[in-house]
Order: structure tokens, then C-alpha cells, then sequence
């Protein structure tokens, strides 16, 4: 396991739901070395952990702030978790 390897949630609010909010975070997830996954939660947020190097996980945070195209981000809570959970990729969840 890498000595910099780290686990963050993320929980984003806004208009992410029906954007391709989850195939877009998968999509930039694997593009940067990550694993973990992305779900839709029924309040209409959208969660995800991520596991990877902290420069990877500081890009993917602020990939989430803006979100793909149709995606409005009104607001992101961050929260570095302290167990690493070795995902073997990264998914979507439904």
C-alpha cells in the first residue's frame, strides 16, 4: 500500500441527479488512479469515497465542484476517512 494513499467521502449537493453526475465522476475517478464509487442517495445528493494518492483526490475534489455540464454544484462537504477500504476500481452504485 502507498505511504500517501488516502480515503476522503464526499457528499454533493445541488442539481446532480439525471446530469450523468455518476458517469462523469467514474470517468475521472479511473482517469486519475482512484478507486471507490459513486452512488445516488435519495435526498437528491450525490456520494462517492474515493481512495488514491492525495494529489489525485485533491483533483477529483475540485473536478466535483464543478461537476459535468448540465450538473449545477451548489455545495460540497469533504471528509477524509480513516481507514482505507482497498477498493479494487472505481464503480457506480445505484
Amino acid at each position: 500500500m502507498e505511504k500517501d494513499k488516502k480515503r476522503v467521502a464526499m457528499r454533493v449537493h445541488g442539481k446532480v441527479h439525471g446530469v450523468f453526475f455518476r458517469a462523469s465522476t467514474e470517468e475521472k475517478a479511473q482517469g486519475l488512479g482512484l478507486t471507490g464509487f459513486v452512488q445516488n442517495e435519495p435526498d437528491g445528493t450525490v456520494y462517492l469515497e474515493a481512495e488514491g494518492s492525495a494529489a489525485a483526490l485533491e483533483q477529483l475534489e475540485q473536478w466535483v465542484h464543478q461537476g459535468p455540464t448540465r450538473a449545477r454544484v451548489e455545495k460540497v462537504e469533504v471528509e477524509e476517512k480513516e481507514s482505507i477500504e482497498g477498493f479494487e476500481r472505481f464503480e457506480q452504485r445505484r
